[in-house]
């Protein structure tokens, strides 16, 4: 498998992740707050690590710009 397969890979699963944690932080606002600011927070540290994959595949993709 190449190195840009891979990387498609984990954005993909960084993305499925990402949306499943704000879901849960939206599930749980009101029922119990500490579980939805776990739930966010994880999600940034995720949404954080997708912002550096992204600009990996753009940097990769697009080399000449």
């Amino acid at each position: 498998m190449s190195r840009l397969n891979q990387l498609l890979r984990y954005r993909k699963h960084l993305e499925e992740r990402y949306n499943k944690l704000v879901e849960r932080s939206n599930d749980y606002k009101y029922v119990d707050e500490t579980k939805s600011d776990r739930a966010a927070f994880k999600a940034m540290k995720v949404l954080e690590k997708l912002n550096r994959v992204n600009y990996l595949d753009k940097k990769f993709l697009n080399p000449i710009s």
